[in-house]
Formats: C-alpha cells, structure tokens, sequence
C-alpha cells in the first residue's frame, strides 16, 4: 500500500515537472518571440523608433507617479496625508501664489544683449550714453556716426550692454590679436561675463562669433576721454585705508559690477608687496581655480586685501605681515592671458573699488 502510494506520488511530481516545463519553455518561447519583434522595430531604420518608444515609456512613468504616487503614500503612511490630492492642490496653489508675488521683482542682473533704442526730441548721444551707462564713444562707433551731434528724432541706435567694441570674430582672430587691435588687455576681453569661448583653457574662438571688447577702442580713432591709468611703484601714496600700492605697471582692467577689483600688468613679473599690516588668511591656489595662486590678507578692521594669479607665494597661512612687505611674485596662474596682479579691497564681504583707497 505504502509502495503504491509512493510510485504515485513520484508520477504525478514528474507529471508536474514535464507540465512546468513545458509550460515554461512555451513563456520562454513567447517571450523571445515578442523580443524578437521588438528588437527589429526598434532598429528598424537605424533606431527610427527607439527615441518615440523611450520617450514614450518615460511620459507612462511620470504619468504613473503622479497619479498613483499620492495614493501610495497614503496607504503606505496612514495619517500622514489625510487628503492626498487635496495637499498636492494647496502645494501647486501656493506655487502660484509665490510666482505671482515674486513676477513683479524686476532683476538687477545687467543686461547682456544689445538694445535698440529711438531717438527722442531733445536727446542727445551724451544724455543716451548716461541713460544707459555706456561711453559716448560706444555709441559712436557702434552706429557709426560722424559726430556726437549727428542724431535726429526717430532714429534708431544700437546700445551695447557695455562700454566697448563689438566685434564679428573672423579668421585668424585671437583674444590677443583682437586685444591689440582694440588696445585693451586679453584678460579684458576673457573677464566679459557673456563671452564664450571654444575652448575655456586656451581661450579658442569660433569664426562668426561676435565679441564684445570692453572699453576697446576702435582702430584709428581718438577716444573722447583717456583712459589709460599707471599704478604707482610699490608702497607709494597713502588712501582713506592707508593702504599703499601692492606693484607697479599699467592698469590694464579698471573696477565694474563683473570685475570687482583692478588688474595691473607688468611682463616682467615683479614682486608684491602687501598694500596694509594684517595677518595671512589665505595662501595657495583653493577653489575657485580662476584666481590661480592667490594670497588674502585679514586687517583686521573688516578689510580684506586679495592678491590674484601670482607666481610664487612667499607667506604662509597665520603669518603676520607688515606694511609693504614682499609676499609673492606677479604671475599668470589661473583664468589669466598674462602676467598680472588682480588686486581686490573687501569691505565686510562685499568688494569696492581699491582706487578708492589707494589714490
């Protein structure tokens, strides 16, 4: 009986075995199939329809979530959402709310693009150039115009975001050839927030671009008013800050709202010394990389000094350094064309123009 029983058993689990089985490699079968023909949709013309079938996927996915994921929170956490739908409606309501209050902000962002602007009765190019904190000379070239007086009522000008040159890059074009065409500095043209470049590291150009030159000057022209500047020698002149000039060289780069400091050049690449007493806080080359080997010094009094691009750093961290001590040497580290000394003045975080302490 118990043998009977047994032999049973054991036919009736193949039984099942050779069931499944077959079962099995039948699903199997289907499957491949199905792939199969999948398979060849999708490759199709060279994957014709593979970016309709991933987008597609991706629209069921997204549409599954918001409209399950709710649910499935409340259920997962009872309590924790009493009404699901009806907090997802007062999250969207107070979204709108927010955008609402916040579409009447206007951004202080400078402008990047250039403006046209009519001319009105009574204008003229110096109260236009005020009006839009450009140069009269910008106005000049950009527009081509013989005289400052040469504008009437209706005319339209094109007003450049800055003070400059804009320039149609060409063949053969470099930031250093288009600098001394313009009679700016490299770093000049590099700093402009809104130039772009084809490659970041060499500062490559791509024909057709346009460029803007700030405060370049068109060839063969007298600009209205000069704007050439010499730092004194090193530890010269005495400011509001009593601080003294950190190098000599030309002022290559003046003060604006996208270069809050001075850059003064020099190609031999002389020491600097350090514009006020204060301790070392900063000295090596930390993010950001653009600085290079940069040297900041803490006075103490909500002054801050910075001391970009440079050589070679001659102080260490903690270290106390007197006025007009030499603490590094002019370099080209960092987001730099050449050799020159990026000089900030921090008043309690915020940068001013160091020309206001130094004259």
């Amino acid at each position: 009986m118990e043998t009977s029983l047994g032999r049973e058993l054991l036919l009736f689990f193949q039984s099942l075995g050779r069931y499944s089985k077959n079962k099995l490699f039948g699903a199997g079968h289907i499957f491949e199939t199905i792939k199969s023909w999948l398979a060849a949709k999708l490759y199709w013309q060279r994957g014709r329809l593979a970016r309709p079938f991933i987008h597609s996927g991706m629209a069921l996915l997204v549409v599954g979530g918001i409209t399950l994921g709710p649910t499935l929170v409340s259920e997962t956490f009872p309590g924790l959402i009493a009404d699901p739908w009806q907090e997802v409606t007062s999250i969207a309501s107070a979204r709108s709310l927010t955008q609402l209050e916040t579409s009447t902000l206007e951004s202080v962002k400078p402008r990047a693009d250039n403006i046209e602007y009519t001319v009105a009765t009574g204008d003229t190019v110096s109260t236009i150039a005020e009006k839009f904190g450009v140069s009269i000379d910008t106005i000049r070239w950009e527009n081509k115009l013989k005289t400052a007086t040469s504008i009437k009522p209706g005319q339209v000008l094109r007003i450049l975001p800055t003070s400059g040159v804009l320039h149609k890059v060409s063949h053969g074009d470099t930031v250093y050839s288009l600098a001394d065409k313009y009679q700016v500095d490299a770093q000049a043209i590099v700093d402009w927030p809104y130039n772009s470049f084809a490659n970041d590291e060499t500062f490559a150009l791509a024909v057709g671009q346009t460029l803007m030159i700030p405060e370049g000057i068109m060839p063969k022209e007298v600009p209205t008013a000069p704007r050439t500047m010499f730092a004194q020698v090193p530890g010269a002149g005495l400011g509001t800050g009593q601080f003294v000039w950190p190098v000599g060289g030309r002022i290559t780069q003046s003060y604006s709202w996208y270069h809050k400091a001075i850059d003064i050049a020099d190609k031999s690449g002389p020491n600097i010394v350090v514009a006020d007493s204060g301790t070392v806080i900063v000295a090596g080359w930390p993010s950001p990389w653009d600085y290079g080997n940069r040297i900041m010094i803490d006075h103490g009094n909500g002054l801050v000094t910075l001391y970009g691009h440079l050589s070679q750093i001659y102080v260490t961290v903690g270290q106390r350094v007197e006025k007009g001590s030499v603490i590094g040497k002019m370099g080209s580290t960092g987001r730099s064309t050449g050799n020159h000394l990026h000089f900030e003045i921090r008043h309690n975080g915020s940068a001013d123009n160091p020309l206001n302490y130094l004259k």
